[in-house]
């Protein structure tokens, strides 16, 4: 799996943590405020929960993506070892001296 795929899923995932917290603090802010009931407050607070309501199910559109994305890199990698076992291996290797050698310099 090509650097930039893994830096995408990895922005994905990022923006999906970040929106279940807007949505989180959205929501404690929904019920902090329940007790007024001013027109324009009420007003607010309708759209607001739609619009909530509406970010839920487009974040676990995009998480259900992530999810299915991160299966097929899975697969792919799980492919790509068994049909190479040796090339794996050696880069495994490689990496693990890479960062050996960067551990024991600190």
């Amino acid at each position: 799996m090509s650097r930039t795929t893994l830096d995408t899923l990895a922005n994905k995932e990022k923006l999906v943590s970040d929106l279940q917290r807007v949505i989180a603090d959205a929501e404690e802010l929904m019920q902090a405020t329940a007790h007024q009931t001013e027109g324009k407050i009420v007003e607010l607070r309708e759209r607001i929960t739609e619009n909530l309501r509406s970010a839920r199910h487009k974040l676990a559109d995009v998480e259900d993506a992530v999810k299915e994305k991160t299966k097929e890199m899975a697969r792919v990698t799980d492919d790509y070892v068994h049909e190479h076992p040796w090339r794996a291996i050696g880069t495994a290797a490689g990496v693990g001296l890479v960062i050996g050698l960067l551990i024991g310099r600190r």
